[in-house]
């Protein structure tokens, strides 16, 4: 069978085609200096032969390799540098691997767990996954949500502590809501100094108190502590807002909260502070 026409050059569409890549890539290319300009014909477009097309197919593959087109240029060079390069990209690659494989450990959890609580850290799943199903509910995962972003695993992991005891006391779980839909009451007609903002913020120390002694009752924080002694790569997990304080990471957290709500707050914050420091009270109340 005779060989098709065989070209002593091809135009840049052929060129792109042949080796996996755009015109535009190519003419990038030649801009930086990575490959060099080639003749070109009479109609003035560029001609490829194959000595272009040979560097054109090394410069693919280290491109889909994730070679900077700067190491690229210095692998052509034969600079000793392409080693260093080489280096950090085997690191990057390292990383991405295991990336890849958190996101897989993710989609497995998700899979196991049915719920939005599979896509939390391992520590707060674990914590979790033996609650009957609804007794999380979806406001209390996306405290959650919020909890690990700015305090990492390990906050969240005490914090699901919390929602522990209040999905197996009826009677907390009660007064939480009621105390909630007080709080959502703090809107903008009410001024900050309204004296129930006081009274509210008292029930809120006492009702926390009692979830902090149903907890201690529960060996709930004995059996945390176990878990992290056996699992220490838990402890040891950069918080999610890796790159931020905490502070910097609350203060990007909006909250739509009214003036008295805001007072509300840093009334519940003081109130706790005092109790912190005065250890002859009674400590299942503020």
């Amino acid at each position: 069978m005779p060989l098709p026409s065989i070209p002593r050059r091809v135009k840049i569409g052929d060129a792109a085609a042949f080796a996996g890549t755009t015109p535009r890539a190519i003419r990038h290319y030649h801009a930086i200096g990575l490959l060099a300009e080639p003749e070109r014909g009479s109609d003035d477009r560029r001609r490829y032969g194959y000595d272009d097309m040979i560097r054109l197919l090394w410069i693919r593959r280290m491109a889909d390799a994730d070679i900077s087109l700067d190491d690229i240029h210095a692998a052509f060079r034969g600079t000793t540098g392409i080693e260093q390069s080489l280096a950090r990209l085997e690191d990057s690659l390292a990383s991405k691997a295991a990336a890849i494989e958190a996101q897989r450990a993710a989609v497995n959890r998700l899979r196991e767990v049915g719920s939005p609580l599979g896509l939390l850290s391992p520590l707060v799943t674990g914590r979790l996954r033996d609650l009957p199903p609804g007794a999380l509910r979806s406001a209390d995962l996306d405290t959650l949500l919020v909890t690990e972003r700015i305090f990492g695993p390990l906050g969240a992991a005490v914090q699901a502590d919390r929602f522990i005891v209040l999905a197996t006391h009826p009677g907390l779980r009660a007064e939480e809501d009621r105390l909630a839909e007080a709080e959502a009451a703090l809107g903008d007609a009410m001024s900050p100094d309204d004296p129930r903002i006081e009274d509210l913020a008292a029930q809120r120390c006492d009702h926390e108190a009692a979830l902090a002694a149903a907890i201690e009752r529960s060996g709930l924080e004995e059996a945390l502590n176990v878990l992290l002694d056996r699992e220490d790569e838990h402890a040891g997990e950069a918080e999610d807002g890796a790159g931020m304080s905490v502070m910097e990471a609350i203060g990007k957290m909006p909250y739509d909260f009214s003036p008295a709500r805001v007072r509300y707050e840093e009334r519940v914050v003081e109130l706790f502070q005092s109790a912190d420091q005065d250890s002859d009270r009674n400590p299942r109340t503020c």
